[in-house]
């Protein structure tokens, strides 16, 4: 995911890294620290390894996922929380073939956004195996959802998203962007969006075992007048954060994709309804 069309038919092999790269952070749900290793693997999939839990394998399965305010991976005891970034790099520069050694729960937050795991990755190289890789390609369209909020698909030459978001907040209101999903648009426009909050809405979170991380470190926050740890890195950065969730939560699809996908006042659960509603419904695609 995140070629075009050339390049994807260009790009026949499935790829891994080259060498071993490793950071840590907290978790923005979480608060706790974790350290994280993406390691090479031949395996041709994606494998978090809980390394404090006795090396126990979660293989990276759309039918394993959970979203409340983020993406999780769940095999009973065994979870792995707030993918979404993550995937999003992994998948846009095409890595399909990684060990994730982590010694807790959830992937460190970073920055917020997804800037600082591009760097990582360019630090880690990439090499191809010797497997073929297979593209989904959109024959049809269908939406999910409704007028409240919906994701669609339609049959295009790219892969390309289009996202608008509505908040009744004077910093936000309506924001629509429309783009190609490539490695340069990725790195200059959405990877540097960061996450962001809402004040009035930290202490439900936290009730709730969510935001224990948050801070003006590692996600906008917003009261009813405006940012308050701005400047903002984009003027539409929310929206474009929106769009590196959508991407992450797109690559559960387990193949690079190419057509047009569009989410109206989405989020997590809906993105994953339509992973698993195109996953269900053949009818709609075919691999290339």
């Amino acid at each position: 995911m995140g070629y075009t069309e050339e390049e994807g038919f260009r790009m026949k092999k499935i790829l891994t890294t080259q060498k071993e790269v490793h950071f840590s952070g907290i978790g923005v749900h979480s608060g706790k620290q974790v350290h994280l290793r993406l390691k090479p693997s031949p395996s041709g999939h994606i494998v978090f390894r809980r390394t404090d839990l006795k090396n126990l394998e979660l293989p990276l399965d759309w039918r394993r996922i959970e979203t409340n305010h983020h993406t999780s991976l769940v095999y009973g005891e065994g979870k792995v929380h707030t993918l979404e970034h993550l995937l999003a790099v992994l998948c846009v520069f095409g890595i399909d073939s990684l060990v994730v050694e982590m010694d807790g729960e959830e992937v460190p937050i970073l920055d917020g956004s997804a800037a600082p795991l591009v760097e990582f990755l360019h630090r880690a190289g990439s090499q191809a195996l010797p497997l073929e890789r297979k593209s989904v390609v959109i024959l049809k369209p269908f939406t999910v959802g409704d007028a409240e909020g919906s994701v669609s698909w339609a049959p295009d030459t790219h892969f390309k998203i289009t996202y608008s978001i509505e908040f009744d907040h004077p910093a936000i209101r309506r924001q629509e962007l429309s783009l190609d999903i490539n490695g340069d648009n990725f790195t200059r426009g959405i990877a540097p969006a960061r996450t962001f909050g809402f004040l009035k809405d930290v202490e439900v979170l936290k009730k709730q075992g969510l935001a224990l991380g948050g801070s003006f470190e590692n996600a906008l926050v917003l009261d009813e007048q405006g940012v308050i740890n701005g400047p903002l890195r984009f003027p539409d950065e929310f929206v474009r954060h929106k769009i590196l969730d959508f991407v992450g939560d797109l690559s559960l699809v387990g193949h690079p994709l190419i057509g047009h996908f569009k989410a109206h006042r989405a989020g997590h659960g809906l993105h994953l309804q339509a992973v698993r509603v195109l996953l269900k419904s053949p009818e709609y695609w075919r691999f290339v």
